[in-house]
């Protein structure tokens, strides 16, 4: 009897859980790159802490271009707040090329459009709600 007590409640705790942790589809497009030279390197963050840093990061993708877009889909994430930060590598060396004074030499951006003035934008100002089991957040560099 114990064990047929205990195995409906591990079903239906199981059952429970899954209806309510709806996995959730993120979809990004970087809009309006100068070429289709390189890749893009787009970094989704979860929290402010360590943003946009690439130790505060949950996930980083390197990906193509194609008419001068780079687009990607991040899977089964939670609902709740993220940013985007990103970087056109236009030389494929995998870095963010920094010039004098640690100026960009490469495009760069972040979801919300928000802004880097004498650093970079907070997460607050870069966030956004996922909620809906697909999301899309579009960045349009308007080159």
């Amino acid at each position: 009897m114990f064990k047929r007590l205990a195995f409906h409640s591990i079903l239906a705790i199981s059952l429970f859980t899954g209806a309510t942790a709806q996995a959730l589809d993120l979809t990004v497009s970087i809009t309006g790159l100068g070429s289709n030279d390189g890749d893009v390197h787009i970094a989704l963050y979860d929290k402010a802490e360590g943003f946009p840093t690439s130790d505060g990061m949950m996930f980083e993708i390197e990906v193509p271009i194609a008419g001068r877009t780079a687009r990607t889909v991040f899977h089964d994430l939670k609902s709740g707040h993220y940013a985007i930060a990103f970087y056109h590598d236009e030389n494929s060396n995998d870095d963010f090329d920094q010039g004098l004074l640690g100026i960009p030499l490469e495009a760069y951006g972040f979801s919300n459009g928000a802004v880097a003035f004498l650093g970079p934008p907070s997460f607050e100002d870069a966030s956004f709600e996922l909620a809906e089991p697909s999301g899309l957040v579009i960045i349009d560099l308007g080159q």
